[in-house]
């Protein structure tokens, strides 16, 4: 009797067909005390169920921090943390903030300085006036 192999269901395209979340776990830092603690206090209360709901695959903790403002910590599968303090914000930018670093990477911002990178400068090549013709004035 012939074995039969399963089909593959999905191949590797390189990482075309996968996508893997970059932020692994969001810490959201409030206290009961401060003022400034008051948009992420409603935040929690209002609109953090529904953004857990909608994101399972990232872990979310949430925990007091006394005589301290308010930050969302974001932990990134590259080892990384992103901090933001969140103080004196509404709910809506305490969401917005969230997404934020949610939909990071977790890299080091970079300078670009150049619009392109490459290993090869020019596709001519460095100019200099020894390449071409000879010309006679």
């Amino acid at each position: 009797m012939p074995l039969a192999a399963l089909k593959t269901v999905a191949k590797a395209r390189n990482g075309v067909g996968a996508f893997i979340l970059q932020c692994k776990r969001l810490d959201f830092h409030y206290c009961d005390w401060a003022g400034s603690s008051r948009g992420m206090k409603a935040f929690l209360k209002s609109t953090l169920p529904r953004f857990a709901k909608e994101n399972p695959q990232i872990e979310i903790t949430v925990s007091p921090r006394p005589n301290k403002h308010p930050i969302i910590k974001g932990h990134y599968i590259n080892g990384r943390e992103k901090v933001v303090c969140v103080r004196n914000m509404t709910n809506e930018l305490i969401k917005e903030k969230a997404d934020l670093l949610k939909s990071a990477s977790g890299e080091k911002l970079k300078r670009v300085n150049k619009p392109v990178e490459s290993l090869n400068e020019s596709v001519r090549g460095i100019w200099s006036p020894f390449h071409g013709g000879k010309y006679k004035i």
